[in-house]
């Protein structure tokens, strides 16, 4: 379920919607609507890693994107303001901010996994996902096969980094902590590939220095993720939206503003 890569960027601007930021949990105490124990009253607080387009980035002072976008059609159907603030991938993905209770949910492309199940509650998925490997237009690379001796640059704790681990194990591995200073680092040429999520990486192919040289299937989806404890009734209200956008066609709208071929 991927689009390529000419209408991805073009279509973020037309889907870019206007979310309220708050840089910290300034606020004491919680908020309780319709039985939800909330970090902040009135409000859904979501935690994202900041940017990872298409999925989160920010336009012109507001954080929107694909996550984001859902995020706010969530809030707002359960009659909740959306607050977000911006976390690094590791202690999102590990459950470290949300048992710290600095935010209600966490919206950053989060694949489900096994592992993360284990410190974690995962809403219903809503996105498939693929990896790919990004190289220089005009690189020798020209698959997996050929990263024996390369650098290749990966996301910390991601499920990019797995894969490179597990199928390009002559690679050498450097990690990074978000996708800004991986793109940085293959540009000064301090890397020879990226290998992560197909939709990111399309993204780096715009201006074409570089191209994705091979896309690998996985079973991987993504979800939202909540506080493994004292959470059920978060997302069980979150999977009821989910059901919702996509029965009302929401979802596909957002969907196709930034997917769309």
């Amino acid at each position: 379920m991927f689009s390529k890569k000419s209408a991805m960027l073009a279509a973020m601007a037309a889907g870019a919607l206007a979310l309220s930021a708050c840089g910290g949990s300034s606020e004491e105490g919680t908020g309780e609507a319709g039985g939800l124990d909330l970090v902040s009253e009135g409000s859904l607080t979501v935690c994202s890693d900041i940017p990872y387009p298409p999925f989160e980035f920010e336009e012109n002072g507001e954080y929107t994107g694909f996550d984001m976008d859902l995020m706010k059609e969530i809030a707002s159907g359960m009659d909740l303001e959306l607050a977000v603030q911006d976390v690094e991938f590791n202690g999102l993905q590990s459950g470290a901010v949300l048992a710290a209770r600095q935010c209600d949910i966490g919206a950053s492309a989060v694949t489900i996994t096994e592992e993360r199940q284990a410190n974690l509650a995962f809403s219903d998925p809503y996105y498939d996902s693929l990896q790919s490997l990004l190289v220089p237009t005009g690189s020798d690379v020209a698959s997996i096969e050929d990263l024996a001796g390369k650098k290749v640059g990966v996301q910390q704790g991601t499920t990019g980094e797995t894969y490179a681990t597990e199928n390009a194990p002559e690679a050498e591995l450097v990690q990074f902590p978000s996708d800004a200073e991986m793109y940085a680092a293959i540009q000064a040429g301090n890397v020879d590939a990226l290998l992560q999520d197909l939709p990111v990486n399309l993204g780096h192919t715009e201006d074409g220095e570089f191209t994705i040289a091979e896309e690998f299937k996985t079973d991987e989806q993504y979800g939202f993720i909540m506080a493994k404890e004292g959470s059920d009734e978060l997302v069980a209200a979150v999977n009821e939206q989910l059901t919702a956008l996509r029965d009302n066609g929401k979802y596909q709208e957002i969907y196709d503003s930034y997917f769309a071929e």
